[in-house]
């Protein structure tokens, strides 16, 4: 495993012990890191490698940016996927992200089960369905991260970080 698979590991670590801890992902980990990337590619390979990392970091903030304004997932999980995509580079992070996808899943089934959700989480998604059906595909007023409820989260560094390890392991 080279520097940037190694860097790329650190920063889905960091990014999950904090997302476990206070729910957040902090700018300085992702802004920082994806900062910390392109100096590395622009000093090692140029503006070549530069702008390869930079549409790294673009496919991995458009890949999550559409769960964001659903308001399905946090500002800090799409930062902290395209910090992953500046290490990484476009292609691997379109599989990160597409493994972190498949992994939340079965995470969120297990949160769910944990927490005596399951029931209420089948009704919520069939409400989510019927509202985007009618009302087109915007956020559900009542359905979003913001919205009292008491519903369970799921930190979702876990299921991006489970997408890289799956994606370094298979390259």
């Amino acid at each position: 495993m080279g520097v940037p698979q190694m860097a790329a590991v650190a920063v889905a670590l960091a990014g999950c012990v904090t997302d476990l801890r206070s729910r957040r992902i902090p700018n300085v980990l992702t802004l920082g890191a994806a900062g910390v990337a392109f100096v590395y590619y622009l000093v090692t390979g140029g503006f070549t490698s530069l702008g390869w990392s930079a549409g790294g970091w673009a496919v991995g903030l458009l890949m999550f940016l559409p769960f964001f304004a659903l308001r399905g997932i946090g500002g800090g999980d799409v930062k902290l996927m395209a910090a992953l995509g500046a290490w990484l580079g476009p292609a691997a992070t379109v599989w990160v992200a597409l493994y972190a996808m498949v992994a939340g899943g079965p995470l969120a089934l297990i949160v769910a089960f944990g927490s005596g959700y399951v029931k209420q989480a089948f009704t919520n998604v069939w409400g989510l369905l019927m509202f985007w059906r009618v009302a087109g595909l915007r956020p559900h007023p009542a359905l979003t991260l913001e919205a009292p409820g008491g519903a369970p989260r799921l930190p979702y560094a876990l299921p991006i970080a489970a997408g890289l390890a799956v994606a370094l392991w298979l390259r």
